[in-house]
């Protein structure tokens, strides 16, 4: 947040935009907050990021950094972390951690802040940033792009410079040496004595297309350059190509088109005197056509049991792979790498690079050769709709291996990127679940007098085809504009799934499996709440002695001070700790109707068995005509209590209902207790609050539903409408909330205030 904090700054009137030149930041959500629990924050974000729209042209001059995790970093997913590229001026970079230069790791929240190879290439940006004159960060912002495109993006294994030379005299009593050939190879050990190898490139350029020269001397020396319009075999001046070289983890690469460069004669590579140092050098000439395959990824709903497969039987040294049809964030795969080699001798390292063209994202691996290599294929940010580049797999093979790639769908990497991407709206499809089985339990309150339980009535209520047609519906209306401006004339809020939809990270199936997963943690919470409770009420019994079944009044003095106090304790100092409050409150309570229906059925159990005895004794003895009407009233006193006990079971079953819609709005608004928590001992009171005039109404709905009972419920002319009202209110949370986490809890509540309304209408 850090990060966010320093973009914040420019949105400050006073605060002059020239006083920064540079912003760099690490692993910082950009776009939108991880979970957007706070209407703060969220409105904060739509501030800061609307700011720096609305004021490109004065933020012109700030060059902005921001290097990301990666796959890592399970806090803030990398597409949260990159800039908007605005068409005013280029001036944001945005690159995760693999694809770095020097790092090529992906890192977790916390490391990437210590992470060496990161903070190295920061350091070295910051040396070349500096300005020799004023001994300050230069002023030139085209220098400060090209030195963090130098140092994050692609670098040449040269020593930066802002101007080099166009030209280089080759100087030196080096030997000059022609190769005509279209595959080269020499390796370097102990060479005392220079030498040039010059490539006459007229032979070549009608049968090949490109050139590709790798050197495994990771110095920063310049080592391959360009004879000009040269008719000897030998030229003592020539453009250095060295800068068109790009840095991997065991070589050094250049791929040059010969189209590009129709004034070159020759290509020269020098090889200096040298001293203990082995290193190999490679070059050959091809035609990219044969050098590019095509293959076609495999469908979403392959699940891995169909495959794409390509085999690479030439000799070359390059070979691009190109990943048909591989745009979005919820398609994964795995990509398998098996090389092949005819000798066992020691040869370099195979290189397995994963190119994404429309985002520096890009992932390396290092294998060796021949080796059995697992790549995992994901996306951070899905294509742009302009952009119809095509994603690569890059192998930098060794000449003497053949390799076989075969491609599947991942379908554990499929549900990862779901929960990477979409984690942050599991509590909606969690309060959605609960919401319609207590909709689920006040219809069956209506039908048959009884309320059934938590779990049987999650499994018979909680069906996705109640809620997801109709919001796929509006999301297919609104593509058309008539329904728009109807939508809009109505003031209602865009759908969160068309948001979206619109960048690309959403689809429909995503809704339905983040529904089930919200059945089955919804399930599993009930499960362990009703364990909980159980568990705390046999320890209850064993401590202290239960009290009799009784119906409490709704309100009475003692609970309207309670109210006013909790109010005032939520007023002046924070609405999530009165809510917390309020919340023991309620779970001591049900936790006491437990312990009490649990004694009332234990004593039932034992005069039941009693009377039983009784009349065993009253049939051997002939007990006379008393003893009859004492059986009679027992067992009418019997019926009584089973009738209290039903009760309140019924009214149990409804607590611990309303009790787990809770729980979630005590985990929402959690973040504002800790935060205010922390800040104790600087501030007793939590200013802004974002759920103060929220903790108020919960506190007086829950007050009153904490004494209620099922029998004042059911007798209400109000009951069939809040059975029916949790179904549209699930919809709208699915259709408003996923975005706004902070809505949640008005849903919730509204439905619970109905339910107040029951017990008193």
């Amino acid at each position: 947040m850090g990060g966010l904090v320093a973009r914040a700054l420019l949105t400050l009137k006073n605060f002059k935009p020239e006083l920064i030149n540079l912003l760099i930041t690490q692993a910082t959500p950009h776009v939108a907050p991880v979970m957007p629990l706070d209407k703060y924050l969220t409105d904060f974000y739509t501030a800061v990021n609307n700011h720096w729209i609305l004021k490109a042209q004065d933020l012109r001059n700030l060059t902005t950094l921001s290097v990301a995790g990666g796959f890592r970093d399970y806090q803030v997913r990398s597409g949260l972390a990159f800039l908007p590229r605005l068409s005013q001026h280029d001036s944001a970079l945005s690159v995760v951690s693999s694809a770095v230069p020097r790092a090529w790791a992906s890192t977790d929240h916390l490391s990437i802040v210590w992470c060496k190879e990161l903070i190295l290439a920061t350091i070295r940006a910051f040396f070349d940033l500096i300005d020799e004159n004023t001994r300050q960060i230069t002023e030139d912002p085209k220098k400060r792009m090209s030195v963090l495109n130098h140092h994050f993006v692609r670098h040449p294994a040269k020593i930066f410079e802002e101007n080099p030379e166009a030209f280089t005299e080759l100087t030196g009593l080096f030997m000059w040496i022609t190769v005509k050939a279209s595959k080269w190879t020499y390796s370097v050990y102990n060479d005392s004595d220079g030498k040039y190898f010059t490539f006459p490139l007229a032979s070549h350029r009608k049968s090949y297309s490109h050139v590709y020269c790798e050197n495994s001397m990771l110095d920063t020396s310049s080592w391959i350059y360009g004879c000009m319009n040269s008719n000897s075999s030998m030229c003592l001046e020539a453009t250095d190509l060295s800068w068109r070289a790009e840095l991997l983890p065991t070589t050094k690469v250049v791929i040059l088109k010969l189209q590009d460069y129709p004034s070159l004669s020759h290509i020269v590579i020098q090889v200096p005197p040298t001293v203990g140092n082995k290193y190999t050098l490679d070059c050959e000439f091809f035609k990219d056509d044969s050098r590019t395959v095509q293959l076609p990824v495999t469908h979403l709903f392959s699940f891995g049991l169909t495959s794409s497969k390509i085999q690479l039987n030439s000799s070359g040294l390059l070979y691009n792979v190109q990943l048909q049809h591989f745009n979005q964030v919820y398609q994964a795969f795995k990509i398998y790498i098996e090389s092949h080699c005819q000798s066992l001798k020691e040869r370099k390292p195979s290189v397995y690079r994963l190119h994404i063209p429309w985002s520096h994202e890009d992932s390396i691996i290092v294998a060796k050769a021949p080796s059995f290599t697992e790549i995992s294929a994901k996306l951070h940010i899905a294509q742009p709709q302009n952009d119809s580049s095509v994603p690569e797999l890059k192998i930098y093979s060794s000449s003497d291996c053949q390799y076989e790639v075969i491609l599947k769908t991942s379908l554990l990497q499929v549900l990862g990127q779901i929960i990477r991407f979409h984690a942050g709206t599991l509590p909606v499809y969690i309060v959605s679940n609960i919401l319609l089985t207590y909709g689920g339990q006040l219809s069956t309150l209506i039908s048959t007098g009884q309320c059934s339980d938590f779990s049987l009535e999650l499994v018979r209520t909680a069906k996705p085809y109640k809620v997801e047609p109709l919001i796929s519906i509006v999301v297919f209306l609104q593509g058309f504009n008539w329904f728009r401006e109807i939508w809009e004339s109505l003031s209602l809020p865009e759908v969160d799934a068309a948001v979206l939809s619109s960048r690309d990270a959403w689809f429909p199936l995503v809704s339905l499996i983040l529904f089930l997963f919200g059945t089955g943690i919804a399930y599993w919470s009930g499960v362990f709440f009703s364990t909980s409770l159980r568990l705390f009420s046999s320890l209850w019994l064993t401590l202290i002695r239960p009290t009799a079944l009784q119906k409490d009044k709704l309100i009475t003095p003692r609970r309207l001070c309670r109210v006013l106090s909790l109010a005032l304790v939520s007023w002046t100092t924070c609405g999530a700790f009165a809510v917390f409050i309020i919340y023991l409150q309620y779970l001591f309570k049900v936790i006491k109707l437990n312990v009490n229906i649990r004694a009332e059925q234990n004593m039932l159990n034992g005069n039941s068995d009693h009377s039983k005895e009784s009349s065993q004794n009253s049939s051997i003895h002939a007990i006379k005509n008393q003893s009859s009407v004492d059986g009679i009233s027992e067992a009418t006193q019997s019926l009584s209590n089973s009738a209290t006990i039903a009760e309140a079971v019924n009214n149990f079953k409804m607590h611990v209902t309303i009790l787990n819609l809770f729980t979630w709005i005590v985990l929402l608004n959690l973040p504002s207790l800790i935060y205010w928590l922390k800040n104790l001992r600087y501030n007793v009171r939590l200013d802004p609050d974002p759920c103060r005039s929220t903790a108020i109404i919960i506190i007086c709905i829950l007050e009153i539903l904490m004494n209620s009972s099922t029998s004042e419920v059911k007798s209400s002319k109000l009951l069939k409408i809040a059975a029916k009202v949790p179904l549209p209110l699930s919809v709208a949370m699915l259709a408003f909330g996923r975005m706004h986490l902070y809505k949640v809890p008005h849903f919730v509540t509204f439905s619970l205030l109905l339910h107040v309304l029951c017990c008193i209408v």
